[in-house]
């Protein structure tokens, strides 16, 4: 079927106190997988493009390859676009992306507010949402690093009125990357930033959060949440282990397969850790 947006997807998401999966892909065999686990399944999926992904290939490449994908399977299916500039916003708009994200985050509260509502007011033109992030998420993932700065509920509520921004990447422990010790997630902020905030909310940095705490984050209000580590390490992983096995063997299509397969078993795993 035809790209969806994921409003309509988070918004069931917080009528019915579960959340969607949004998962980073960096190729066509990640892509597979995703999809190929989310259609066996039957839920809407979500598959995000990183700002160094689209310098890994140009992004009208990653939405053509998207949408012939998503016209193969029975499911809703969105592309969305994560932690990006304003510049880079704008070229995902006019490639074709059904959803974006700005970050403003490093920016001064004002300074955020400002530039969000620029992407806004552009992309609601064209009936796109908009995941904008308030607070710092920690760790290092590709192009975004930072240290952990917990989102306030007050300025939460300020940043969503006066930003108008379809969803809100919140920030209570979590980090992206790699996690070296056992995250402590402040689920009494999160329940506090859900009482005073409408839209629906964004977890990211969820690669290594325990099936438990990922339902905790649900059911205080997450209606979104974002894995990326995970599956690198999985699709990694597996072609390692062909190889180590089959150290002459030289076909990608072989390997790409079983990295795939891997892929698509994670997201399994995770889909109805969320559910």
């Amino acid at each position: 079927m035809p790209l969806s947006t994921t409003t309509q997807m988070l918004q069931n998401a917080k009528a019915t106190k579960t959340a969607v999966g949004a998962f980073n892909v960096e190729n066509m065999e990640m892509a597979q997988g995703v999809l190929d686990a989310a259609n066996e399944i039957g839920c809407p999926i979500i598959l995000q493009i990183s700002t160094s992904t689209t310098k890994y290939a140009p992004i009208n490449i990653f939405v053509s390859m998207i949408k012939a994908m998503a016209d193969n399977v029975a499911i809703p299916v969105a592309l969305h676009l994560d932690h990006a500039d304003q510049s880079l916003v704008f070229d995902a708009l006019k490639a074709g992306f059904t959803s974006v994200m700005y970050d403003g985050s490093k920016e001064s509260y004002e300074e955020n507010i400002r530039q969000t509502k620029i992407i806004v007011e552009a992309a609601f033109k064209i009936n796109i949402p908009v995941e904008a992030e308030l607070g710092g998420i920690g760790g290092k993932e590709d192009d975004v690093s930072d240290q952990v700065i917990y989102t306030d509920p007050i300025e939460a509520a300020e940043f969503v009125k006066k930003t108008g921004v379809s969803s809100l990447a919140v920030s209570i422990g979590t980090m992206h990357g790699v996690y070296k010790n056992t995250p402590k997630l402040d689920i009494e902020r999160l329940k506090s930033i859900r009482d005073v905030v409408d839209v629906p909310l964004v977890l990211h940095g969820a690669s290594g959060l325990s099936n438990d705490d990922l339902k905790k984050c649900i059911h205080a209000g997450i209606c979104k949440i974002n894995f990326g580590t995970d599956l690198r390490v999985a699709y990694t992983q597996g072609i390692k282990e062909y190889m180590n096995q089959n150290p002459n063997k030289f076909d990608p299509r072989v390997y790409g397969k079983i990295a795939k397969e891997r892929v698509r078993a994670i997201v399994k795993e995770k889909i109805a850790a969320i559910s």
